[in-house]
Parts: structure tokens; sequence; C-alpha cells
């Protein structure tokens, strides 16, 4: 019973709690930065210690911190052994969490555990935790005490051990078993060294209490340990062995100074009968109080308890049911008892009680012979502390547990407990999960009568719940924080009835000092009815006045009887206060508070309100003139109202009022009784019989229409005699007729032809006056009057309705009417039955079902039906459905089975209806009646969740037959609720109770009535119940609206999902139909659903249940949390300014919010949101002014205030309303000064400009002469510090270059790249990006086709054909020729020894025809021909390892060197031009000033590392972006990496952030030309920190883009300019007034800036250098493939004569460096994955012509009319051509390559890489050529004998039939 109170008590208390805070000033509090792991305190001094994850503090009681450490992180790794040296290699910064805190007064030490250096202890200063006392990482296991995981809970407690008549400060530990920890579960532990014992170390060696370390079975989870009576007492939970993963709790007991754990014993604690809550989570030991101990006392589960006694209350949770906790009590005693009856039992009973075993040995497996049997009976008493001699360790049997039956239970989880007593009774704290302290006060009924003050900060309260030294405050610690809050806030309650209404213990009402306190506050709180106790829920009442009421005309003395007022003092003074009218009061002496007082004048009552008889009057009892004790009401009545009551019974209405109130019938008036006037015309109180009156009118039943005479009899009417009456009621329409007297006390009215219709009868109440005076006369003359024609439409209800009414039919008007209104004779049978519809119109062949047949007449009673036919078959009667004469129910039976076939056919399943009523009258229906059979034929959809609850639509022929009531609709069997009936069925699943998910396809049937069943075989199946996995985000607030993801799967099958939220009501709530909030699901697929979290206004955010329902699947968001809606404080700053920040402040924004979702608004335009912290939200305001956000404020908006509104999800508020600060008019006599002074002074410096202009520059002229001959001294020195620099800055991009860091291209694109991307098509070509379009149906065939395809390629005489046919084609260009080489090495990529032979056959073919045409140096020198691009590709392919091995490294050491040269300087973005190239024609002709910045790159979402970047602060945005994705993304390969566009980069300069781009509405203007932002632009500072974040759609960044106009003036023409503006028509106007010499000054100048190309390539030259001699180094590694194509052109050149030496070097230059290195120099691209930009690729080509020239034999002869690029080299090419010959010449020498050996070779690359590559796409698109030159093809290949001898004309008809449907001649 208790357990259901309680339960019901925290429900209620979750609705209806008052948070409390106190008023003066804000609760004392501590925030630490790191989880708070553990708080204690020094009860000596009153100081906290608390310990967090790598912190310590020392804190003062009221929380300031007076000492801090920092205790980590420490370089740790939990396999290294302490102490971690640089030896332990995987030793990483690791978090220190405080696992234990103990406080030893006496030796004013506090000892700190933490979790790093397997858990070492240390010894501190507590008076000053910075001071480290002691600690030790080298004493090795002995010293490890505590735990290296942060999972492992640890318990600890101070005591002593002696040992040699010494005694040892020691403390005890308890833990659980973390992997890398001893397996001691107990072990002492000693303070000080001592012989052989060190400080920490462990000096019992128990081994029995250990677990078991293989098996880690008992899983224990200490919670809490505590030394009472000589014993020490550790709580915790545990399993009961490994298979069980249950836990129990228990608690563990022994001796203090037990010298081997002895007396170790375990009783398992259960908390409910069935030990539903099995997991201790916190405890607290205390004294119960008197109140308490007698309520345990009483329950009889605990013997003998007194208030002085120790209890240990703990809270606990349930495994069962997650969602609730409860605390259990259990008294010390109690447990001693129990363990002592547990330790007898084994030490002298066998471990036998009640003849059942009670006792095992836990930790162990000799469970059997554990305990002894001797007759000692008191041995458990002679060996408290155990011996060596008897057993142990000990633990109870789950039968014998101690258990505590009534716990209390709260939804949520309990997770602290402290428990306080005051005066008697016990009061708890109890923390729970979500940050809340419960006020409970332990009574008979325990009862939660509050929370704690403070914030709710959703973190779980820990489980050291303390109180300071003197009671009056408790420490409340969640996760980061300790706040300290008063126990009692009574103080804030000003009223009686709001301070008992608390329910506090602590509370009670100071009468006399009218103030809620505590007793010992209150002065005479030892007196009776002085202070009353909260709980009790009384305050001081009146009980009664006397007079209890008085007339609102007198005046007298009252008295007024108070109980329970306090006993006054001598000085005290009583007075009464009633309305504004004060008098001084008396006690009466003797009385128990009884008090009189004066009533206020009549004149100073207030008036009676209409419609009442008398006026409340509020009364005060005070004292002292200021100290309200009680108050109640006084009524003053008013006779003369009392006849408002009443109106047409005055007299009555006067005498039988509660005040005794007479009547004065000859004045008509009520007056105060008074017994002085007496008389005949005075009628007394309480005397109605006595007022003149008239009663008893005849009929009492009244026709409409018809004029019946009333009779009734008067009575008292003596003074009355001889005057006249009239009569009316508010039917006669404001008429009234006189009232003749007949003899004697009987009068009679002439009656009233009355009209009403709107029921069939109705109550007419008749006034009486006095036809002179006008006055009423006691009337109680009330009439029935009725209509005969209302709900009686037809004969037979009319002859139904009773005889009284005397209705008759009347068949003239077809009406029923009163009797004497019908002129023509009643019939004696109503008409024949008319029939006006059936419900339903169709029914089954088989009947069996109800037909409803509507209509009029059908008899009066149900046995007047006599019989029914439907369509010609007898329908049975349902008698108890019957509706007099308009509603008929029958079953119908089975239709008439068809006639013989020989009969001629008549439809006879369709007919009217019949019903015979009695009197042999007959109704036929116009409406017919089918049968027919419905075929239900398909079930969509035919799939769904076994949880039910799937809508599902049945289709097919007549299914609307019979009703919706009719039929019933199973699946498999499982009933479905039908929800519609017609055309289509449709009815929604039951839960599938199958075994087997997903089920077969079950059977869905269809019964129509008792004998019909329809089904539809293999419909329907139940599938599995869909599952949700995760949901994001895990809050809202209360107001709703927030975009909830879930996701999961399974929801395609999901026909409605809704997200609802239910008040979390237990068992036990009265409440029987909680609102519910539910949302509709926004968007759904098979994986993922929306929601906007419902509003659930007005709740309580603390007890709110989400729960998803998805169909009939309800799944709960258990960590779904509503928090309170935020709190937004008024603006501080009202006035804007443009692109300025408001910054709005309150409470909770962060709770369930984030800046990505919340809106803000300035008016209709919105504001970006930039911060969201918890108090603080940052905004951008909009830089234009908008408009205000509706019309009426558009009107009202006189001083341009725009309303600030913050929206989250549905919430919105309007937080203030802002302005915009006005530029201020300047006036006019400002202005004119301000623009003539500067105009003449224009004038005047224009003038002197010009004068000077000529002087100007001849002196400029100079200078450049003196620049000139500097200048040569100048480049030397620049190209050294600049090759210095960039050696120094190129370190770190080399040392790690090994292979893994180049990014090397994998073969395939390697190949892709080579052959592919410089086709038309590039990158979109269908060879690399593999796409064909083939229909689904066709590709079999396809794939078949292309395979007989290949093998034809594999033909040598068919592909030789096929290559010389299409040459021979004059629409085959060199494209289209280079192309078909590229597909043909791919298709035959499998055999490229093949591949070889052919391009060898083709090779020799065009050396003959080139010798003979007599110009043999032409060979090879373009890629005109199929064979010169296969020998291309085949280098391409020979070469890849050899890029890789060798040349790829310094070729990319190349590009990188001159990427960060080129980029060390400005390049000019528009006009690609840079400071620093290679190229003249790229050279940036203006010396541009810009200055080095480091930026510090923080990336958005990648944690909180920075990199620094160096930029230069002329770069524009997109260069920056550009520097720092190479800077962050290093080690990713260009195509991994984000594109400069999917990036946004901000600069947070301040507390506000703001968008870097190109273009913005900042952007500066020079005439029509536009400048790109820099960083200068933007003033962004040496070692800013920028972040640089991803962007989910791709869109231009501009801060600003809102309004049409903006976006527009940004994409006007693309005017825009870098660094050096282009000379327009605008500079050509300009040039034209300068002088020629001016123009030849400015050529020569820019000539200057040529020497940086020197300076480039001096720095680079080292990178060049190396490049080539990689390349052309005959000595260390030539490809094979290279020697063995150089010795065949070697012995072709032998062959034929007129090739010299120089043709050979011709040849072969063309066929390796000029076909392939100078190709793959000038694209990196082809071989590592970079991306070469435009000004990088303008120096590569100035080096790869070098390459060329060195490679040439001719003599390049050098003027100063060459280009800047042939002489940058000049110098060095002699040596180049130098290597090339040494390089061609070391070949010759090397040792040959036979063919045997090149084909093995090639065999391997096919091996390797061939089924990497697109052969299918290849062979297609060979195939495409074939298809092309289709019948020129077929015609070379019939005229060449070889070809017909295999058949090829036939082959290629073949694929062409299969390929494309050609028709062939077969």
């Amino acid at each position: 019973m208790m357990e259901r109170w309680w339960a019901w008590q925290f429900a209620l208390v979750a609705l209806a709690t008052v948070y409390l805070s106190p008023s003066l000033g804000q609760n004392a509090e501590f925030q630490s930065d790191t989880l708070i792991n553990n708080v204690v305190a020094d009860p000596h001094t009153g100081r906290l210690y608390i310990g967090a994850v790598n912190a310590l503090y020392q804190l003062n009681p009221d929380l300031g911190v007076e000492s801090r450490t920092e205790t980590g992180p420490k370089r740790d790794n939990r396999q290294c052994t302490p102490p971690v040296t640089d030896a332990c290699d995987n030793a990483v910064d690791t978090d220190n969490h405080n696992k234990l805190l103990l406080v030893h007064g006496g030796k004013d030490v506090l000892v700190v555990c933490g979790s790093v250096y397997r858990g070492i202890c240390s010894l501190r200063n507590l008076s000053n935790v910075e001071q480290l006392l002691y600690f030790s990482d080298t004493k090795g296991e002995k010293s490890y005490v505590a735990s290296a995981e942060e999972s492992v809970s640890v318990v600890g407690v101070m005591s002593y051990f002696t040992k040699d008549r010494d005694n040892f400060t020691v403390f005890l530990v308890g833990k659980g078993y973390g992997n890398h920890d001893s397996t001691k579960l107990i072990s002492t532990r000693i303070l000080q060294d001592y012989g052989d014992w060190v400080v920490f170390d462990s000096i019992i060696e128990a081994s029995a209490v250990q677990a078991n370390p293989f098996l880690l079975r008992y899983l224990h989870d200490f919670r809490f340990a505590f030394k009472d009576g000589g014993f020490v007492y550790f709580l915790f939970s545990r399993t009961l062995g490994f298979q069980d993963t249950k836990n129990y709790t228990f608690i563990s007991r022994m001796c203090e100074d037990d010298q081997g754990y002895y007396s170790y014993t375990e009783l398992q604690l259960n908390c409910s009968s069935t030990n539903k809550y099995n997991k201790a989570q916190a405890a607290y030991v205390a004294t119960p109080g008197e109140v308490l101990a007698q309520s345990l006392k009483k329950s009889g589960e605990y013997g003998d308890v007194s208030a002085s006694d120790k209890v240990l209350f703990v809270t606990f949770t349930s495994d069962e049911d997650p969602s609730t906790s409860a605390m259990c009590m259990y008294p010390l005693r109690s447990i001693n008892e129990r363990l002592v009856e547990i330790i007898g039992a084994c030490y002298s009973n066998n471990g036998i009680i009640n003849e059942r075993a009670a006792v095992y040995s836990p930790y162990s497996s000799k469970a059997e012979e554990l305990c002894s049997s001797n007759n000692q009976n008191n041995m458990a008493l002679r060996y408290k502390c155990g011996a060596e001699f008897l057993p142990s360790p000990l633990a109870s049997k789950a039968e014998y547990a101690l258990t505590a039956r009534h716990p209390l239970v709260g939804k949520g989880h309990m997770t602290a407990v402290a428990v306080a007593v005051e005066m008697g009774h016990a009061v708890a704290f109890l923390g729970t999960a979500t940050g809340e302290v419960l006020k409970v006060h332990l009574s008979a009924h325990p009862e939660v009568y509050g929370r704690a003050p403070g914030d709710v900060t959703g973190d779980k309260v820990n489980k050291n719940l303390l109180f300071d030294t003197s009671l009056q405050h408790l420490y409340i610690t969640t996760e980061k924080k300790i706040i300290k809050v008063p126990v009692q806030a009574c103080h804030l309650k000003t009223d009686c009835q709001s301070c008992v209404a608390m329910k506090d213990p602590y509370c009670g009402w100071c009468v006399l000092e009218g103030r809620c306190t505590r007793k010992q506050e209150c002065s005479r709180s030892s007196e009776d009815n002085t202070w009353l106790w909260s709980p009790n829920q009384q305050c001081v009442e009146i009980e009664s006045f006397n007079p209890p009421n008085l007339s609102c005309k007198k005046t007298q003395q009252i008295d007024i009887n108070i109980p329970t007022h306090p006993r006054l003092g001598p000085s005290d003074s009583l007075m009464c206060v009633f309305g504004n009218f004060t008098s001084n009061a008396v006690m009466v002496p003797g009385s128990q508070g009884l008090i009189t007082c004066s009533l206020p004048d009549p004149a100073e009552i207030p008036p009676t309100p209409d419609r009442q008889d008398f006026v409340s009057v509020p009364v005060k009892v005070m004292v002292n003139k200021k100290i309200k004790v009680t108050s109640g009401e006084y009524r003053f009545y008013n006779c003369a109202a009392t006849v408002r009551k009443n109106q047409n019974t005055p007299c009555i209405a006067c005498v039988t009022s509660e005040w005794g109130c007479q009547w004065n019938a000859r004045d008509h008036s009520c007056s105060d009784r008074d017994d002085g006037v007496d008389g005949d015309h005075i009628v007394k109180p309480q005397k109605p019989d006595s007022c003149p009156q008239f009663e008893a009118p005849e009929p009492l039943l009244i026709p409409v229409g018809f004029e019946i005479p009333i009779n009734f009899h008067g009575r008292n009417l003596e003074i009355y005699t001889g005057r006249r009456f009239t009569m009316g009621t508010e039917l006669m329409k404001h008429t009234e007729r006189e009232v003749s007297q007949e003899q004697g006390s009987k009068f009679k009215f002439t009656g009233y032809e009355f009209a009403y219709d709107k029921q069939q009868e109705v109550n007419v109440s008749f006034h009486i006056k006095e036809k002179d005076t006008e006055r009423k006369i006691d009337s109680t003359l009330t009439v029935v009057l009725y209509n005969c024609s209302v709900g009686r439409e037809d004969c037979s209800l009319c002859k139904h309705a009773d005889s009284t009414y005397q209705c008759v039919w009347c068949s003239a008007t077809r009406t029923c009417v009163y009797r004497e209104l019908c002129p023509s004779p009643q019939p004696a049978q109503c008409p024949d039955p008319e029939i006006t519809d059936i419900v339903p119109r169709f029914g089954p062949l088989n009947g069996r079902i109800s037909v409803t047949i509507k209509g009029s007449n059908m008899g009066i009673k149900k046995e007047d039906i006599k019989k029914i036919t439907v369509a010609g078959v007898d329908c049975v009667h349902q008698e108890d459905r019957y509706s007099v004469s308009t509603s008929v129910v029958c079953e119908i039976g089975p239709a008439k089975r068809a006639p013989p076939s020989d009969l001629p056919f008549e439809p006879t399943h369709s007919g009217a209806v019949e019903v015979e009523v009695e009197g042999g009258r007959r109704g036929t229906s116009q409406v017919f009646f089918t049968y027919r059979d419905p075929k239900p034929m398909a079930v969509h959809p035919a799939k769904g969740p076994a949880a039910g609850g799937t809508r599902i639509t049945i289709t097919g022929d007549d299914l609307d037959t019979a009703t919706k009531d009719d039929i019933a609709v199973t699946v498999g069997g499982f009933p479905c609720e039908v929800l519609s009936f017609g055309k289509q069925i449709t009815c929604k699943t039951g839960k599938y109770r199958g075994q087997k998910v997903p089920s077969d396809l079950l059977t869905v049937q269809v019964k129509y009535g008792k004998n019909t069943t329809k089904d539809v075989t293999a419909a329907f199946q139940y599938a599995e119940n869909p599952k949700i996995t995760d949901y994001n985000p895990k809050a809202s607030f209360l107001c709703g609206g927030r975009r909830i993801v879930v996701m999961g799967n399974g929801f395609d099958l999901i026909q409605r999902a809704t997200m609802k939220v239910l008040p979390a009501t237990d068992e036990f709530t009265q409440n029987p139909t909680p609102v519910e909030f539910v949302q509709e699901v926004l968007s759904k697929n098979d994986t993922v659903l929306q929601f906007d979290s419902p509003s659930a206004n007005g709740s309580d955010s603390q007890s709110l249940r989400t729960i998803l329902q998805l169909d009939n699947v309800m799944e709960e968001l258990k960590s779904f949390d509503y928090h309170p809606d935020p709190t937004f404080n008024q603006l501080n700053k009202n006035v804007i300014t443009e692109a300025s920040i408001i910054i709005v402040t309150g409470r909770g924004f962060s709770k369930a919010m984030t800046a990505k979702e919340a809106k803000a608004f300035v008016g209709d335009a919105s504001c970006h949101v930039n911060i969201l912290q918890d108090d603080k939200l940052i905004l951008d305001a909009p830089s234009s002014q908008p408009r205000a956000r509706s019309k009426r404020q558009r009107r009202d908006t006189t001083n341009d205030l725009l309303e600030l509104v913050v929206k989250f999800g549905h919430g919105e508020w309007k937080v203030g309303s802002v302005y915009y600060a006005r530029k201020d008019d300047i006036p006019l006599a400002i202005i004119i000064p301000a623009v003539i002074v500067p105009m003449l002074l224009f004038i005047a410096v224009s003038v002197y400009c010009y004068r000077r202009k000529s002087q100007q520059a001849e002196r400029e002229y100079e200078k450049v002469k003196h620049q000139l001959e500097n200048l040569e001294e100048s480049v030397r020195d620049r190209c050294k510090k600049e090759f210095t620099d960039l050696m120094i800055e190129m370190e770190d991009h080399t040392s790690d270059l090994s292979e893994a860091r180049i990014p090397f291209l994998d073969y395939k694109t390697y190949t892709d790249r080579n052959f592919f991307l410089p086709s038309k098509d590039g990158a979109n070509d269908a060879m690399i990006t593999r796409k064909l379009q083939i229909p689904e149906a066709r590709r079999a065939i396809v794939a078949q086709a292309l395979n007989q395809f290949s093998n034809l390629l594999n033909s040598k005489t068919f592909l030789i054909n096929f290559i010389r046919t299409l040459e021979s084609r004059p629409d085959f260009n060199a494209r289209a020729r280079g192309y078909f080489a590229s597909l043909l090495t791919v298709a035959l990529h499998g055999k490229l020894e093949y591949y070889t032979d052919i391009m060898r056959t083709l090779l020799l073919e065009m050396m003959d025809e080139h010798v003979q045409s007599k110009n043999p140096k032409l060979m090879l020198r373009r890629s005109e021909t199929v064979v010169e691009r296969m020998l291309c590709n085949w280098m391409s392919i020979c070469l890849y390892q050899f890029l890789r091995d060798t040349a790829g490294e310094p070729l990319y050491k190349l590009y990188k060197a001159l990427k960060h040269q080129v980029e060390k300087g400005p390049v000019d973005a528009k006009m690609k031009k840079a400071k620093y190239t290679l190229n003249d024609t790229g050279l940036l002709g203006d010396d541009v000033e810009y200055s080095v910045l480091t930026l510090q790159v923080l990336v958005h979402g990648e944690g909180p590392d920075v990199t620094p970047v160096k930029v230069l602060n002329c770069d524009t945005i997109s260069q920056v972006k550009e520097k720092i994705i190479d800077q962050v993304y290093r080690n990713l390969p260009y195509s991994q990496r984000p594109k400069v566009e999917c990036v946004a980069l901000e600069w947070r300069p301040g507390s506000t952030g703001q968008i870097l781009s190109d273009l913005d509405l900042t952007s500066q203007k020079e005439g029509r030309w536009k400048r790109l932002n820099t960083l200068a632009h933007y003033n962004v500072r040496d070692n800013a920190t920028l972040v640089l974040s991803r962007v989910l759609h791709t869109q231009s960044f501009h801060q600003h883009q809102d309004s049409y106009e903006e976006k527009n003036s940004l994409l006007e023409d693309d005017n825009t300019f870098h660094l050096v503006r282009p000379a327009d028509e605008i500079d050509e106007v300009k040039s034209k007034r300068g002088s020629m010499k001016d123009k030849a000054m400015t050529k020569a100048i820019t000539e200057i800036y040529l020497t940086r190309l020197l300076s480039v390539k001096g720095t680079l030259q080292q990178f060049v250098d190396d490049f080539f001699r990689s390349v052309l180094c005959s000595g260390s590694v030539v490809p094979p493939a290279v020697k063995y194509f150089f010795d065949f052109l070697d012995e072709q050149a032998l062959r034929h004569d007129n090739v010299d030496e120089e043709t050979l070097h011709i040849w072969k230059t063309n066929s390796l460096p000029s076909r392939f290195w100078v190709n793959i120099l000038r694209n990196p691209h082809f071989i590592f994955d970079v991306h070469v930009t435009e000004v990088v690729d303008a120096s590569l080509h100035v080096i790869s012509q070098t390459f060329m020239d060195a490679c040439t034999k001719s003599e390049h002869k050098l003027s100063r009319e060459s280009p800047s690029n042939k002489l940058l080299y000049a110098k060095e090419i002699s040596t180049y051509k130098k290597m090339v010959d040494d390089y061609y010449k070391g070949i010759r020498q090397m040792v040959p390559v036979s063919d045997q050996d090149m084909n093995t070779h090639l065999a391997e690359v096919s091996r390797q890489h061939t089924d990497k590559l697109n052969t299918q796409v290849a062979l297609h698109q060979l195939y495409q050529y074939a298809s092309k030159y289709y019948d020129v093809i077929i015609q070379s290949l019939d005229e060449d004998p070889a070809a017909q001898s295999k058949q090829l004309t036939l082959r290629l008809q073949q694929i062409a039939a299969a390929l494309e449907n050609k028709v062939t001649d077969l």
C-alpha cells in the first residue's frame, strides 16, 4: 500500500512543486572545469575537498576556493608499470580521475587517489591541498590502491590497526576489479613506513576476499563505506557468479582491527518483497528521529527501533524497470542481528537455519565443507571477530536476505541520499539523475513535499550529498557544479495557508509574529497554538460568530469564537476589522478563545449585491495592530431583497428565508422580524402556510391550440376581499386575463390558446396580480402544456401516445392533434405501412445479416409485425430492435436457388421488401434488395509490421454488400479492425501473435454476416517491426518545433509515424486522461524519419515521456529531454549600426538549440545567428535597415523602432525593439564652405603639379639608370637568399617524401589521363567515366559479341588490315587516329606482347616509307599516325614503374619547389601573372607591396588543433583558401581534398565572425572596375585565427546576400581585377596626354622585372638538375623497354643505308624524351594526384622546352632578340646536351634485352593491371570505328587472301549482326 501511495506522491510533486529560492541573494556555488568525481567534508573545519578530473580543490564552507592543484593529465599507459618513463612507448597524456578522497583529521592529512599510474595515492596537507606531503611511484604493485579504469568504483574509510602493541592509522579500501588492477576487493592500507611496510602498502594478505582474475566473476560496484560500533561496513552490488548477470546488493561487515578479515561476512539486502530494486546507488547513515523510529517499529519488520539507533538509508535502481528507482531503510541493529544469526549458524550449526542452508562462501569453490557443527550456541558472540580456525569469508543465501518490504518508489533514478532530523521528524533529501533534489518527509506515510532550490541542470546529482556542520545547508554536487542551499525556505511564505501548504517539517506558522519560521525562531513557540507545524495543515480558524449574522439595518456587539487562538500576554492588544471598519476587541476572561468586538454602523455596511439577499463583509482578527491572526466572513442580511428569489411567491420567499424575516401583506413588504408588530396582515417567519396564495390548478394537462378553462383555489385572502385579480405567464405573450371567482375560495381562468412546438411537453407557471395595485400575490399554479404533433409524424406513432393526452390521427390534415381539433372522425385502423428505405440494399447469397427497414405506420408495438419478406425470402423479425412505426429490423435467410435452366430465366436475386402488420395491412418498398456474391480480390499494401496498425485496403467486386456492422476481417486469423466500408474495405491490422517473423504470406478473410466468408489467399505478410537505431538531437524546449532526425530501418512499412509527448504518469495517478501532444512525421524514407518536436506547453518539463508511434509500434525515446523554454533579458543596446552585431542575453539557450537551428529577425529581415551560448546569442544585424514585420507596425512606426524576434522551433520571443542609427543632417552653412574650400585648393595643387611634372619625369629616368647599375649585384644576392630560403622551407616537404607520401596515381587513372585526357571529351570521355548506354535486355548479347570482337582483334591479319583501311580514309583525322590507338592499347592490354608485335610491324612499314621518301629525319616527329600514338602509349605503360621507383620523386620535388616559389610572391588571380616565375609572359610587371602573414587555421568539426599557414596579405580569399587547403590537408591527395568552392572561411576578430569572400558588398570600386577582396582589404593581421568549414551547397559566400538588389550588384559584368588593373579606354585617354618619353620610360621599367626570372631560375636550378639527371642517367636504372626499343632503332638504322647517326639520334629523341618525358614534365597531373595551376604550368612549359632543346643536335644561335625563355637556360643547354648524348651511348653499351625477356616483362605488366582497365568499354568504342567504316573494311578483307582463309569477313559480319542487327549476306 505504502509503495503505491508513494509512487503517486512522486507524480503529484512533479506536477505541483514550486521551486524555492532564497530571497536574499543567490545560493553560493562553485563551478569546476572538469567532471567532479568525489566530495568530502572535514567535520571539524567545515571545509570541502573536491576531487575532479585532473584537479583537486579545497573550498571554504561558503564554496570559496582556498586552494587548488592540478592532478593531471599525466603521461601514462595502463600497460606500463609506474614510474612511466620514455621506455613506455605508448604513453599518452591521460586524464586523472579522482577515485578516492579521505580526510584524516588527526594528522591534518588528505588521502588522494587517482586513476593514473595504476591508482597510486598521495598524501596532501589538509589545510593547503597544493602542498604534497607524500607521493612515490617506485614502490611497485603493493602501492597500487585505486583503479586505473574510470568505470570502476572505489570507496574507503579511515580505521586503525594494531601490531606488536603499536597502533597504526590505516584506511580500508573497497574497489571493483578493472583489467589492470589487483584482484583484491578489500584491502587495508597503512599511512606510514613500518618494518617492511611502505606507505600505502596492503598490510593484510587475505586472499579469500578477492575476485577471480580469470573470470571477472562478480562485477562489484562499491557505493559506500562507513564505521559503526567497532565494525567497518561496505555497501556494494555484485553478481552471484560468472554466468549470472543480475546484480544483487550486499552489505559486508568486518571488525575494524581484523588481522585477517576472519570476520568478513556479506548480507544480501533486498529492496521490495520481490527485490525489484536490486542495485544500490547511494547510501547514508543517520538516526531516524522519534517519529520514523515509531513507524519502523510499528511495521513489525525491523524489531525494536529507537530514535537514537542508526539507520542505513539506501537508494536503489532496478534492472527490471530502469525508469524507476526506490529508497529503502535498514536499521543497523537489524543488519547486525541478521549477520550474527548467519555467522552463528555457520560456526555452530552447519550453516543451517530452520532446516535450510543459509550460508555460503563467496569467491571460492569450497562451499561444501564450509561450516562446522558443534553444540556451542554462542560461538558467534564469543568470536565476534571470527578466528583463523573459523570459516570465512561468509555470505547469506538469497533466502536469508534482509528485506525492506515497503520501498519509497519514484520515477527516474535516485542517485544520492542524505537524511536529517528536525524536531523528531526525519527528512530525506534525494538526488536524481536529472539534477533535482527531492525533499521527503519520512513519516508513517512518507511524502515528497518539495524540491531543493537551485538550477535543475539535467546533470546527475553526485552520490556525495552532504550537510554543512550546522545541518542548516545542503551541498548539492552535479557533474561540474556544487551549490549550497538551505534545507528550508520557510521565510518565503508570508501567510499561514501557504506556510502550512508546504508540508515542510522544518516550518510552521508563528501566529503572534505573523511569520513562517522554524520552531526555535518563534519566540513563544513553547506555548499552545503559537507555532502551527506545517505538515499538520492547520491554521487558526474562526469556529463561529454569535449572533451568526445580522440585519444590515442594525448594529451591536458580536462574539467571535476562535478555539485555537493563542493565549495573549498582558501587553498584547486585539482588534477586529470588518471591511474598512476597525474596532477594539477583548478576549472574554476564562474562555477558550472567545473574543468580543463591535460591528460597524448600518451606514458603513456595503450595499446588498443583485440576485443576493445578503452581503459578506471580510473579518480579520489582529494582534498588536499589525499581525493578522485569522480571518473570515460575516453576513449582513437584507429582508427586503429576499423576494428577488421567487417573484411569483413573494410572501413565501420572505418567510422561508434563512434570516427569519416577516411579511406585511398590507404593505406588501418583507422586513426584519419584529415581535412588537402584530395583526392578521403580518405573516411570521417560517409560516408559509399563512401567506395569501393561490394553489391546486385543475386540469394539470393543457393541449396546445385549444382553450381549456383552469380551476384553482385561493387561501388566506381575507384582506383582499372584493378585489379583482389577473393571471398571466410568459407564453401568453404579455397579455393577462382576468380571473373569475366562483363560490367560496374557488377561482376560474377561462383558458388561453397556447402555441408551442419546441418539445412534446413544457411546464407553465402562472402569476396572479391584484388588478388595481399590480402587486403579485403568491401563486403556486403550474400546469403541463403538451403538443400532440411533436414527435408523432404518422398514425401509428399518434396512436402510441398515452391516452390521457387524447391525441388522434386526423386524416384530413394527416397530422396528430388534440381530439377536439380534428373535425373528421378518427379511423379505426392506420393506413398501410409505407417503406422509405432499406439498409443495406445488398446482401450475401447465404443471408444471415440484419436488414433495417425504415418507413412509417409499421405497427404500434412489436407484436404488430406479422410477416417480413425480402426479395421473396422470409426475414426473421428482431423484436428487441423494433422502433414504433418507423423502423423494423430482421435477419434475412439465404437467397432462393436459381430456377432450372429450361425455365425462362428471371432475376430471382433481387426484389422488393414487404412488411405485413396487424390487420392484414401490407407495405411494399419502392427500393429493391439484391442478393449478390462479394468477391474480394486484392489487398494493398501486402506487407506490414508485426506489431500491426497497418491500414490495408481490400479491393474487388461487390464488396459493399451488407453493412460495416455485418463484416469482420481477419489476417491469418488475427482480427483486422474495419475502418471504412464501401467499394473498397479498409481495416487496421492487429498484432501478429505467430512465432515466425517475417510470417508466411497469410490469407485475408472477409466475413459477411454469420454464414459467408471470402478469402484472399497469400495476400498479406507480417514483417519485422521497424527498428530505431539513433536519433538526433536529443532535447527540445517545451515550445517544440525542433527538427528531430530518427535513424533506423524498416520505416517504409510504416503508414503513419507520429511523435507523442505524454506526462510521465505512474500507474497510481488519478488523472485518467493525460494530455498528449502529437506531431505527425514531416518526411520519411526507409531509414530516416524527420519530425518537429511536439510543443508541450503548460507541462512540467521534468515529467514528460517522448514516444514514437510507428503504426502500432511504440518506441519510447528514453534519453529525449524536454527543457523549460529559455528566458530572454531586455536588450541592453537598442541602437544598431550597419554591420554591427546584436547581443541577446538570457538563460537556457543551449539546452535544446544550436546556432545553426536558431532564427532571428529584425523587422522583416532575418539575422544570421553567429554564436549561441547558454546565456548569450550573438546575431549579425542586417546591413541595411529592414521594414517592420506587420502592416500595423509599419503604420505605427514613427521613430523607426523594429521588433527583434528570436525563434527557437515553434517558440517565438519578442526580445525588444531596435533602431538604426541615423546619419545626422548637415546644415547648409557647413556644406557650402566645405565644398568650395577644397575646390580652390584642388585648382592650386593642379597648377603646381603640372609645373613639376616634367622635372619629375627627368628625375625618374635618372633613377631608372641608377637602378640598372645596381641590378646585376642585387639579382645575385637575391638568388642566393631565395635559394637558401627555399631549401629551408622545402625541408619539411622533402624530409618525409617517402614513396608512400608522394601522391602517385594508380595505374588505371595514370593510363586514363595519359591516353584519354587529351581527347576532345576530356574527363567526360566514356573511357574515364566507364559509362555506356546499353539497354539492360541487350547487355548479355553485347558482352558476348564484344568478346568475339576481342578475339577478332587478336588476329594480326584482321588488325593490320583494320588499321590500314582506317588510315586510308581521309576523314580519319589525326585526333581520331590517336584516340583509336589509345582504345587499341586498352583493348589489347591483356596481350601486350601481341600489341608490341603489331607496333613493330607497323613501325617497320613506316620506316621503309620514310627512308624511301628520302626524309627519314621526319619519322616519329609528330603523333599523326596510329602507330606513333601506339608507341607513345607503349612507353607510358612500360615506364610507369620506373616513374614510381626512380624519376617520380625528383619530378614531384621539382613541381613542389616551383609551386612553392611561385606562391611565395604575389600572383594576380585574374591575369594569372606572378612575381616569381620562369615565363616572361607570365611575369607580373608591377612592384606590388605585400607582407607575409602566418594564419592560425582551425578546421570546423575536426578538433581544436590549429594549423599555421603562411599567406600573403595581397592574396585573394580564394588563393588563401587554396593555401590553407594545401597545408591543412597536405597528407591527402588532391582529389580527396575539399575544393575551394566547397569551403567557407570565417574570421573571428572579436565576438563576431565574418565570412571572407572574393566579392561582397564591401569590395572596392575604381570606376567600373571592382577589386577582388584580399586579406589586406579585410585588415586581417598576422597570427589571426581563421575557421575553415565545409559547406553543403556550393554557392558564393557573400556575407550579406539577402536582397535581390544586392545579388544583382554583385553579378555585374566581370569587370574585376586583383593586383593590376588592365589598361582600358579610360587609361588610353589618359595616356594620350602623356609624352612619348613617358611611354618609353614605362616600357623600360617593366623590363627591369625580367631579372626576377633569373632569380627564380637560380633558386630552382638544383631541382631541375636532379630531375634531368634521374631521367638521363644510364648509369643507374634504365627501364628494359627503353633499351629494347633503342636497340630496335639501332638495328633498323643498320638495315638502311641512308640513316646516319644524327637521324638515329632524332629517332631516339622523338620516341622517348620528346614523346614521353616532355609530356609528363608538362603535365605532372598525368602521374601525380595534384592540381597544376596556370601560373605553375607556364613555368613548367619553360623547363620542358629546355629539355627538348637539350635533346636536339642542332645548335641554337642566341641573340638579344631571342625570347627571354631561351636566354634563361642558354648556359646550361650544352651541359644538358652532353647528358643526352652520354645517355644514348650508355644505353647502347648495356647488355641487350632479349625478345623473351621483354615478353616476360610485358606479360607481367598485363597480369598486374589489365583487370583494372575498362576493356569492354574500349572494345565497344573500337567497334564504333568498325561500324562507321564497315563496308570498306568488309571490302578490304574480301580482297585479302589471308583474311579469306581465316573467314574474317564472316566473323565480323556475325559480330555486327549481334551488336547492331546489321543485315548480312548469310
